[in-house]
């Protein structure tokens, strides 16, 4: 649960965008949330194709984020933007 404003002796929880590549289908999107699920720190708020956000609530635990993606067998993208776009139909 993300910390509100009026919790006291919590640590702050960042909700952090993860790009991933190699996801194409539902079957993807549950992969990469099951693996997240299992992550101690993690807690899973959207994962859709080509990412996941997530909140965690240090560097430690987003390594083990990334760490869990990987393991289940998609790349994590660091260092630039994944567009992932539906196009339109051609005519």
């Amino acid at each position: 649960m993300l910390a509100d404003a009026g919790d006291e002796g919590r640590l702050g929880v960042d909700a952090t965008t993860i790009t991933i590549s190699g996801m194409s289908c539902g079957h993807c999107v549950t992969a990469v949330r099951n693996a997240l699920a299992g992550v101690a720190g993690v807690e899973v708020q959207v994962v859709q194709i080509g990412t996941a956000v997530v909140g965690v609530d240090s560097p430690v635990t987003l390594a083990a984020a990334t760490a869990a993606i990987e393991d289940a067998g998609y790349d994590v993208v660091t260092g630039r933007t994944l567009n992932v776009t539906t196009l339109p139909p051609q005519a």
